[in-house]
This record gives C-alpha cells, structure tokens and sequence, in this order.
C-alpha cells in the first residue's frame, strides 16, 4: 500500500491535491467573513492617508478605523431611524376574534362594494375593519384575541389623540352594526370613511406602539 502512494506527484496531481486539503470545513470556517474583509478594506485606506505623516502605529489606526465606522453607525440611525424587527412581518395579524386577515386593500374593496350595494351594515363593519388594519400595519397599535371595539379605539386615541372623539364613535358605530343589528346608514358610513382615511394620511402624534387590551 505503501508503494501505491506517489510520493513525488506531478504538478497538476500536486494542484488538485492541495485544492482537496483546501475543501475542508477546517479551511472554509477559517475564511475571513465579509465584515471583515470590508473592515480590513477600510484600515487599509486610512493606513494608505496616513502613510505618508512618517508611519502611524497600527494601535492608532485601528482606533480610527472604530471611530469611523461608530461614526457611520450613528449617521445611518440619525438618517434611517432605529430598525423595528417587527416592520419585517408581512403576516397580517387577526383582527378581533373571527380570524380576519385580509389585508387593507382587500378589505377596503369590501366595504366599497358593499357602500354600492347600499348594505350599509355591512360596508360600516368593513370600513371599521379597514380603519384597525391600517394603524395595526403601521405598528402603532397591538392587538390580540379578545380586543373589542371600544379597547381598540382606546389605544387608537394615545397616537392620535385629536381623533379620540371620532375613533369612540366609530367603534360605537361598529358595535351597533355587528351585534346589535343596527342598520346604520349612508351618512354613518362616509363619516366613518373619511375618519380611515384622514388617519390613513395622518403622521401620529401621541404615544404609538400601543397594546389595546383584551376584552372577553
């Protein structure tokens, strides 16, 4: 077995060998990721603007390269703002207890198609609907199984406060219709439109990211 070895390979046997050793996990775990190739990328350039001030020790450079890159960091939140994990969810959560997770616009097309039919019961629940998904989508306000009407209206008023009389009306308005067979009618409905809608184009003002409690 011994003697089977080539013990003084080619160069291309010599090549494919050394690409083998160089596959192994061993190797690949020890590659520099790219945060630090662009670190490295960046002590190398303010390396090269010093270089010529007689040399600079590396200790020195390496405490610019941080201040440069803290310096970035608080730019890029001064500019963008703090990230919100939660921004990343595109799941729509379930508004109140009946499973619902159609998104705005589909539940916009609803209540429309419902204002056309002159079901005003029904277009007022929609367009009370359309009213919770949109502030829900913008993180402004939390809700959970059980949340009522009137909890969410609540909530809604601490990021818009000037709204808080219309939001209570509003939900007054959905609770008529949904459980106890209001009929509501025409004039409701455009009210409670132009309340979704205004605050749809509103930039909230009050305290936003608010949990509206969970009522049985």
């Amino acid at each position: 077995m011994l003697l089977a070895t080539p013990l003084d390979p080619d160069a291309p046997e010599a090549r494919r060998w050394l690409e083998d050793e160089l596959q192994k996990p061993e190797y690949q775990n020890a590659k520099p990721t790219a945060f630090d190739l662009a670190m490295q990328a960046i002590r190398d350039w303010i390396a090269d603007l010093l270089g010529g001030a007689g040399g600079v020790p590396a200790p020195v450079v390496t405490l610019i390269v941080v201040l440069v890159v803290v310096a970035l960091v608080v730019v890029a939140f001064l500019v963008f703002g703090l990230p919100r994990l939660r921004r990343a969810r595109r799941i729509p959560l379930p508004l109140f207890d009946d499973h619902d997770v159609r998104d705005l616009g589909e539940i916009r097309a609803a209540a429309d198609a419902a204002a056309r039919a002159g079901d005003w019961p029904r277009a007022i629940e929609e367009r009370f609907r359309a009213l919770v998904r949109g502030i829900v989508d913008r993180d402004l306000v939390q809700v959970h199984p059980g949340t009522t009407a009137g909890a969410f209206a609540d909530a809604a008023a601490r990021p818009f406060p000037s709204e808080a009389g219309s939001l209570a009306s509003a939900a007054a308005a959905f609770d008529d219709v949904r459980y106890s067979d209001g009929t509501g009618d025409v004039v409701g409905y455009d009210e409670l439109t132009r309340l979704e809608r205004r605050i749809a184009e509103t930039r909230p003002t009050g305290a936003a990211d608010v949990e509206a409690e969970a009522v049985r």
